[in-house]
């Protein structure tokens, strides 16, 4: 199985934390020359620095730049005008009752976690069809599919990502690139992490795997994992997704949700 990257460059969303981040080292694990974007120069060279501390010879290029405008995309794409891979991984999340989400945030919510990821492909995915060969990696969520009551306008912008990923996909068809969409289920990342110990404050050393499963058992009940995922869980589709050997993989929208999601295909 082709799994080699090297000689790629890959652009990743939001990867200076969380799954954004465990992908980035996945790749360059890989092989890849990957770029590291996070909203600020500092959160950057703080993940770069640890990258290079865990993968060794590591290739890796800066590219901050905040992403609910388009100056934040312009400046990842002033960074690395050419990429053969793009993750577009960025997103924010909050749980708000849908009477109390005003429309400053469903346009905060569209712009970061949908235009961000329309701003990027378009630029950089016509110069993969020119090679004849390209990754685009939208990273969507079950609640894509299953809207959370507790969030409906994260759940929108992750439905909007599936449609993007599917139109794209058969833009480019026959192309050489491919275009997909994964949809991680409830997993621990950075911003979970953050708000599971806000529901903890005031606890000592809060067991956050016990609470992950504690949430898992109240709100996602259809769960066959029974736990949050990891990070590294999510990033290895990923991964995979981004290699040769998914050459054959476009428009799909592919779960790593722990079957949260109730079908068979």
């Amino acid at each position: 199985m082709d799994m080699n990257l090297k000689g790629r460059v890959a652009v990743v969303s939001g990867s200076t934390g969380g799954i954004g981040f465990a992908t980035a080292r996945e790749l360059a694990l890989l092989g890849a020359t990957v770029a590291i974007n996070g909203r600020t120069q500092a959160r950057v060279d703080a993940a770069i620095a640890k990258l290079k501390s865990e993968v060794k010879g590591a290739e890796l290029l800066s590219a901050p730049g905040d992403l609910s405008n388009a100056a934040g995309a312009d400046a990842i794409i002033a960074a690395v005008p050419q990429a053969d891979i793009l993750v577009n991984n960025a997103g924010i999340f909050e749980p708000k009752g849908f009477f109390d989400i005003p429309d400053e945030d469903w346009t905060r919510f569209f712009e970061i976690n949908v235009l961000s990821g329309i701003r990027l492909s378009r630029h950089y995915t016509p110069g993969m069809v020119k090679k004849g060969w390209g990754r685009v990696v939208f990273i969507s969520s079950e609640s894509g599919l299953h809207i959370p009551a507790e969030m409906v306008h994260y759940g929108m912008t992750k439905t909007a990502q599936l449609a993007v990923s599917r139109g794209l996909a058969e833009t480019v068809a026959g192309t050489g690139v491919t275009v997909n969409a994964v949809l991680p289920g409830p997993t621990l990342s950075e911003g979970v992490e953050v708000f599971m110990r806000q529901m903890a404050a005031g606890q000592t050393n809060p067991d956050l795997q016990q609470m992950g499963r504690d949430f898992i058992r109240e709100h996602r009940s259809s769960s066959l994992l029974k736990r949050l995922a990891s990070n590294e869980e999510v990033a290895n589709m990923i991964a995979y997704v981004c290699s040769p050997a998914a050459s054959a993989t476009s428009g799909a929208a592919l779960r790593v949700d722990g079957g949260v999601v109730k079908s068979i295909a």
